[in-house]
């Protein structure tokens, strides 16, 4: 099969704990799950286009944007990395519509077993996709709050105790961690929060999601795939986590980065 496209990252679905992915190139779905054991091949067609207005772009800026969208589009805007610095409760944005429908609605602060131990936010509505995205073993939440603003708060203050970032290698080479009780290491978060920010926690709260990926072999020594680089990465798939795609031989795509970037997938 051959499909042509622009890359955007890789939708996923939960059947109980397992995880599937589709990548979609054009109107095509894709079912990525089908293609583990697969010859598959990508070939980058040395073309961009903006993933927020379509144009091309001789350069991506923030995983997929033009420079033009990356200073003006709200999805582009401080607060998608840095919550804390979120303006929209002041009634300062970008884009008030698409804020009321991202930064105004309730978050989820919480933590995570991605490569380690981290603390992050999510929209409610995006539970459990970001943890996925992330390529999470496992998650509990720690509060719910009213807004991205609030969310960024608890999280910058716990980042003092957790760390915040999903260290990629250890992830997907799926590396031996030590046993994290997860509902201990929340309760330690929530005594850690100051009273104003205590209020927001959820202490009766003792699900842990645990996910588990289409994954074949795991690499050993991985290197990741630069298209900007080499324009081709070819090879049996062997796994998919987070946003990554596993070849044999030891190379992974992180498909998330690449958004916008024009590719042709070929397959067995």
């Amino acid at each position: 099969m051959l499909y042509h496209g622009n890359l955007i990252k890789m939708s996923s679905k939960l059947d109980g704990n397992n995880v599937s992915y589709a990548l979609t190139l054009d109107e095509n779905e894709i079912d990525m799950n089908q293609s583990l054991d697969k010859t598959i091949k990508l070939t980058y067609q040395n073309k961009i286009n903006c993933i927020k207005c379509g144009k091309e772009t001789k350069k991506s800026f923030g995983q997929g944007f033009c420079y033009p969208c990356f200073i003006t589009a709200p999805e582009a805007d401080e607060c998608v990395l840095r919550p804390e610095r979120c303006k929209s409760h002041l009634g300062i944005s970008r884009d008030k519509e698409w804020s009321e429908g991202h930064c105004l609605q309730p978050h989820i602060v919480y933590l995570a077993v991605s490569g380690g131990l981290k603390v992050g936010v999510t929209r409610l509505s995006q539970v459990p996709t970001r943890w996925i995205d992330q390529g999470a073993e496992r998650a509990v939440r720690i509060c719910e709050v009213p807004n991205r603003h609030i969310a960024g708060v608890v999280e910058k203050f716990l980042m003092n105790h957790f760390g915040d970032k999903t260290n990629w290698k250890k992830m997907v080479t799926n590396e031996s961690l030590p046993d994290i009780d997860l509902l201990s290491e929340k309760q330690k978060a929530i005594g850690l929060l100051p009273d104003e920010l205590k209020q927001y926690a959820l202490s009766a709260d003792e699900k842990v999601f645990e996910f588990s990926y289409p994954v074949i072999e795991w690499p050993q020594n991985p290197a990741q795939h630069n298209f900007d680089k080499e324009v081709e990465i070819n090879g049996r798939l062997t796994g998919i986590r987070g946003q990554y795609l596993f070849f044999e031989g030891e190379k992974v795509l992180n498909v998330r980065r690449f958004s916008g970037y024009k590719i042709q997938l070929s397959s067995d």
